[in-house]
Parts: C-alpha cells; sequence; structure tokens
C-alpha cells in the first residue's frame, strides 16, 4: 500500500540536501500521483511536489518523477514538457510512453532533439502522420528506421516518399518500408530500384505496383528457374509464391499473360491451378490439351477475361509448337516467337499489354547477336 503524501514530505523535500532521499521521496510522489484514489486534495499537492522536483538540480531526481508518472494521465502537462526536453537520461522514459504529451509536444520535441530521444519517439505506438512526418525531416537514419518497423505509426505518402529520398542507400530504412502493412504505389515503385531481388519480390506480393513494374519484377527473379521448372523439377517454391499473390490479390490476369509470353510457362501454368483451385497436374493437362476446350474450361473457372483468351490461346500454340531448342539464346528466342505470335492478336488485349509486349520484343531484338 502507498503511503499517503503529507505536508511533512514537502518540508523534508525542501529541507533535504541529500540526493538519494530526495530521489527516493521521487519514487513515492510518483506512486501516490499514478495511484487511483488520491482525493483532489492529495493529487494537487502530489503535483506541486511533483513540478519542485522537476526542476531539481540532480537529474537522478528528475529521472525517478519521469520514469515513475511515464504511465500517469496525471502528470501536469507542463512537467511532462519540461522533462521532455531534458537530458536523455531523464526524459527517454517519458518520451517512450506518456501520453500526456501532445502531438504538437512531439513534434517540438523531435525539432529540438537529440537522437536518442528521435529512437524513443519512433517507438511510440500510434504516432500519428504530423509526429512521423517531423521524424523523417529531422532525424537521422537509426531513428527513421525504428519509425518504419513501427506497424502501428502512421505515415503519409508524402512522408514516405520524402524518407526514400533522404536515404535510399540505407538497407534498414528501405527493407523496413518494404514490411511495412501497406505502401502507396508512388513509394514501392521507388523502392523497386533499391531493394534486393527478394524484397522486390515481397513488393509484388504485399503492395501496389503497376502491371508493368511488377510484370518485369516477377519475370525478372525467376527468369533463372523458367528452363528448370518448365522440365519437371520441383515446384514447391514457385507454388507458394503464386499461392501468396493470389491471396494478397497481386496474382493478375495481365501478369499472367506477360509470364507467359515471355517465357514463363510455369508461373501460368500454376497460376491457373490456383486460380482454377485444380492440382498442378490437372492444370497442365488441361492448358496444354490440343482442342482446347480443357484450357476454356479452366479458364472460365479460374474467372479469367474473356478478352485475354484468344491471346494466351496463342502463346500457348507457340509453347506447344515449338519449346525450347536447347542452343544458345534459346530464352530470347523462344520470347520473340511468342510474343510475334501474340501480337498478331492484339485487337483481343489492351493497349497496355500491346505496349509492354512490344518493347519486351525490341528488347530481345536489340540484344540478339547481328
Amino acid at each position: 500500500m502507498v503511503t499517503p503524501l503529507t505536508l511533512q514530505d514537502v518540508e523534508r523535500l525542501l529541507a533535504e540536501p541529500s540526493p538519494d532521499l530526495r530521489a527516493a521521496l521521487a519514487d513515492k510522489v510518483a506512486a501516490n500521483l499514478t495511484g487511483p484514489s488520491l482525493t483532489p486534495g492529495e493529487a494537487a499537492l502530489a503535483q506541486d511536489i511533483v513540478r519542485i522536483l522537476a526542476r531539481d538540480v540532480e537529474a537522478k531526481v528528475r529521472a525517478s518523477i519521469s520514469r515513475g508518472l511515464r504511465h500517469s494521465p496525471h502528470l501536469p502537462h507542463d512537467v511532462a514538457q519540461r522533462l521532455g526536453h531534458d537530458i536523455d537520461m531523464v526524459a527517454l522514459p517519458l518520451l517512450a510512453d506518456s501520453l500526456v504529451l501532445t502531438d504538437e509536444d512531439l513534434v517540438e520535441l523531435v525539432g529540438r532533439g537529440s537522437p536518442r530521444k528521435h529512437e524513443a519517439i519512433a517507438r511510440r505506438p500510434n504516432l500519428t502522420e504530423a509526429v512521423s512526418d517531423a521524424l523523417i525531416t529531422h532525424a537521422e537514419e537509426p531513428a527513421v528506421a525504428v519509425l518504419m518497423e513501427n506497424q502501428t505509426a502512421a505515415i503519409g505518402e508524402h512522408s514516405l516518399n520524402h524518407a526514400v529520398t533522404r536515404f535510399p542507400d540505407s538497407a534498414r530504412v528501405t527493407r523496413a518500408m518494404v514490411m511495412r502493412p501497406t505502401l502507396p504505389i508512388t513509394v514501392s515503385e521507388r523502392l523497386v530500384a533499391l531493394v534486393s531481388n527478394e524484397l522486390q519480390r515481397h513488393l509484388v506480393k504485399a503492395h501496389a505496383l503497376s502491371p508493368s513494374v511488377a510484370s518485369d519484377i516477377v519475370l525478372r527473379s525467376r527468369e533463372h528457374a523458367i528452363i528448370r521448372l518448365s522440365m519437371g523439377s520441383s515446384e514447391e517454391e514457385l507454388t507458394g509464391m503464386v499461392n501468396q499473390m493470389h491471396h494478397s490479390g497481386r496474382l493478375t490476369p495481365t501478369l499472367m499473360l506477360r509470364a507467359l509470353c515471355t517465357g514463363d510457362i510455369a508461373f501460368f501454368e500454376a497460376a491457373m491451378a490456383v486460380k482454377g483451385d485444380v492440382p498442378i497436374g490437372n492444370a497442365q493437362i488441361l492448358i496444354h490439351e490440343s482442342s482446347r476446350r480443357g484450357l476454356a474450361g479452366l479458364y472460365r473457372k479460374a474467372g479469367m477475361p474473356e478478352n485475354l483468351f484468344e491471346a494466351i490461346c496463342a502463346a500457348i500454340d507457340v509453347v506447344d509448337e515449338t519449346g525450347f531448342d536447347g542452343d544458345e539464346r534459346d530464352l530470347e528466342r523462344f520470347r520473340a516467337r511468342v510474343i510475334t505470335r501474340v501480337l498478331t492478336v492484339t485487337e483481343s488485349i489492351g493497349s497496355a499489354d500491346a505496349d509492354y509486349l512490344i518493347d519486351k520484343l525490341g528488347d530481345v531484338l536489340v540484344s540478339a547477336p547481328g
């Protein structure tokens, strides 16, 4: 049970020369002010003592108040402000936890604070966009990384873009940004050029990207496995990737068509199996059945758009007719054949897909030996 404060405590405080005893008194005051059963008179007395202790010359006394009252709603606002601007050992507990501090207080503290204060504020739960923006503007890399790792912090699109501009070479900041629950497309697409292949794949699975950027990431990250997977090797990694993309809404018909046209047959087969809810072996049989009736049935079951069916049929025709020849630049020649065939049915696909495939065909032709 906490011993109630008395006027004798105030007299001891004013007369006590020992910092250790004043710190002990500070702990007693904090325990009283945190308790739920104070009378209005007791609360006023405790707050008056707190104001005196918050000006104590000894940092350990002020630190006792900060530490003891970091969770208390009864901490006077003016005292919270004073302690927040104090040296690190005093301010950090309060900055990390006190709900007495307002957004305006936190923004001001960020503008004048030390790196350790910035990190303490960045860890606070449920930061608002205003405080997050102040941290991104004024804090250094470690605190901004902590902010990005704080999944409860609200961070606006402008602030996220500012973070990319300030710390493009920070692996910790960019990785933490990629792993946030949501990202605007403008931020995702800037991060694509800055992060590893692994994080690029996470961007595709978890965040909004334009169809062209998403296609390029998936196809580039998968290119080394195209021939291996098409020859029947383990499909566990591919199936896991496709399932995750499907459940996060990133397994789009556009991406599937582009994967097929640029040589990733295994990706298309796995995607059709997942979207059509059939085993991969069954999907492969239906897709490559010569009459295309099996493909048409699976296509409808998968909920694929009718306007892409003719182009997909054209691509599969080339796959089944030619496949890979095994010679040098095999993949480039195969892509050129598939894209050229699909471009003959461009009326059935959208202009964005047609433009993408024309660009890819141009890339293949430019890279071909003269």
